[in-house]
């Protein structure tokens, strides 16, 4: 089934990026659904508005600005907006995600169920603030992306079990790249975070350092030995306890990905072994939300992205780098292929109306 993921470039005010997107989710089939889902999430979980301002407020003034564009496009009270898109309190389902990290690159899968994707691709240049490029979830939030600055970061879900008050993974992404230049920055906003439920946080930035943080309601922990890759489990011994109780295929993959980066591959061959099924990383399992929607690769030196949509994709190449510079992004929509699946035809129908 072929699939088009939109991507989206915004630069200036925030408060008019935020209500540009408002303008445009009003006219898709994804925002029917959340607002189909406003009266089943109303009563499954509520949002500390006061705390999630003041959190965003500190972190990225400039994305409280946005969801207040937000909030003014869709007429909605800025505690509605908080409350569906914010990412305080909120659920989530399982997912697999992998990634690499080398020298400076940043290499990475999605892998999840293409029903609930946003099918978005931004890029944010903001008057003031780090610009950031890279895949969009909830609207407001990031599933991977890279900043300016050239860090760069990603989840993996590793538990639901036990949550609590706290935000949820792409919400935190995305206030890692609005308000950190580098992995210390990032580690130590990571930790002062409250954290919803269990992922880990897989980073990587333009001194060629690497660094997996794992995140939950009980704390976070920096991983030491982490052989620059990531997939979905703890391993500090601190906080393998909280681990889901079969972690053999998460196990697995780890160490595929560890023997492929001995292979010292450049960018073009790290996007090839995690998108290409020969090298049993990516996934075609979507029913059970575990389906690789999109593989991307973020070279935190060169500020170039490689990224592609479903398994065996080809990639599209971007200079964020040039982008920055004023370059426009001639690419309209990223084209793949979601296979073994009829629920992706979703993705044309969300997305075939924003540009």
């Amino acid at each position: 089934m072929e699939a088009g993921i939109e991507a989206i470039q915004g630069r200036g005010n925030a408060y008019d990026f935020g209500l540009k997107q408002a303008e445009e989710l009003k006219q898709t089939a994804l925002f029917q659904r959340h607002m189909k889902r406003r009266k089943k999430s109303i009563r499954r979980y509520t949002t500390d508005f006061l705390e999630t301002k003041s959190w965003v407020r500190s972190l990225t003034p400039l994305l409280w600005e946005e969801l207040n564009g937000l909030a003014d496009g869709l007429n909605w009270r800025i505690e509605d907006v908080i409350h569906e898109y914010g990412g305080y309190q909120q659920s989530w389902i399982k997912s697999g995600c992998s990634a690499m990290m080398k020298s400076g690159i940043y290499a990475r899968n999605y892998d999840y169920h293409p029903k609930t994707y946003d099918g978005r691709f931004v890029l944010w240049q903001p008057e003031e603030g780090y610009a950031h490029i890279g895949f969009a979830q909830r609207i407001i939030g990031r599933m991977d992306g890279m900043n300016e600055h050239g860090l760069a970061v990603g989840y993996h879900f590793v538990n639901r079990v036990s949550p609590e008050d706290g935000f949820i993974c792409c919400s935190i992404a995305r206030l890692v790249l609005d308000s950190c230049r580098n992995i210390e920055e990032a580690v130590e906003v990571l930790t002062e975070l409250p954290h919803r439920h269990s992922f880990n946080y897989s980073l990587a930035d333009a001194s060629g350092s690497s660094a997996v943080v794992e995140g939950s309601a009980k704390g976070t922990s920096l991983l030491k030995d982490h052989g620059d890759v990531c997939t979905n489990h703890f391993r500090s011994p601190g906080k393998s306890a909280e681990n889901r109780h079969r972690t053999e295929e998460s196990e697995a993959r780890l160490h595929r990905l560890s023997a492929l980066l001995e292979q010292n591959p450049d960018r073009r061959e790290m996007f090839s072994m995690l998108n290409d099924l020969s090298f049993n990383i990516a996934k075609t399992d979507y029913k059970n939300w575990s389906g690789t929607i999109h593989t991307a690769v973020y070279d935190t030196v060169n500020q170039h992205v490689l990224a592609g949509i479903g398994v065996n994709a080809k990639p599209v190449s971007i200079s964020f780098k040039n982008w920055l510079k004023g370059e426009r992004f001639i690419v309209k929509k990223l084209r793949g292929k979601i296979t073994h699946l009829e629920d992706s035809q979703h993705l044309r129908a969300d997305t075939a109306r924003i540009r």
